[in-house]
């Protein structure tokens, strides 16, 4: 077999187990991936319009909409006024950011388990590659 396509089987072969995992740890904050994913992004980068959202995590605005609403109810982020009255701006509340750290916590755990055996170059060299493959893949 051509080296491409094991490559890639073991990134599918990758996925699913790491997405389903995460998740398992996830549902004890009451939350999924793509939840984690929009606090992450709202903690890291302050605030963000749903297209930012769903531009960063390659999905449809429909999707964010829905992923939002939820965080909304949980009281995780809130409206803020943005520049112009037609834009949506999300950010965290406090609520939100202390939630955030709680996973956080869980998520580190989570990731350093996974990471085992692996060292801090090897992690680096994935980030580019990954980095490079997903450049070349919305080019």
């Amino acid at each position: 077999m051509k080296t491409y396509r094991k490559f890639f089987q073991q990134l599918l072969l990758l996925y699913r187990p790491f997405e389903n995992r995460l998740n398992t740890r996830l549902a004890k904050h009451d939350l999924y991936r793509a939840q984690w994913s929009t606090l992450y992004y709202l903690f890291n980068n302050g605030s963000a319009t749903l297209v930012e959202l769903s531009n960063y995590q390659y999905v449809e605005k429909p999707t964010v909409t829905r992923t939002i609403h939820r965080l909304e109810e949980l009281g995780y982020v809130e409206h803020v006024p943005g520049k112009d009255r037609r834009e949506k701006r999300m950010q965290l509340t406090e609520l939100g950011k202390n939630i955030y750290k709680d996973v956080r916590v869980t998520i580190d755990q989570f990731e350093q388990d996974i990471l085992k055996g692996i060292s801090e170059e090897e992690q680096l060299e994935a980030i580019r590659i990954m980095t490079e493959i997903r450049n070349n893949i919305i080019e």
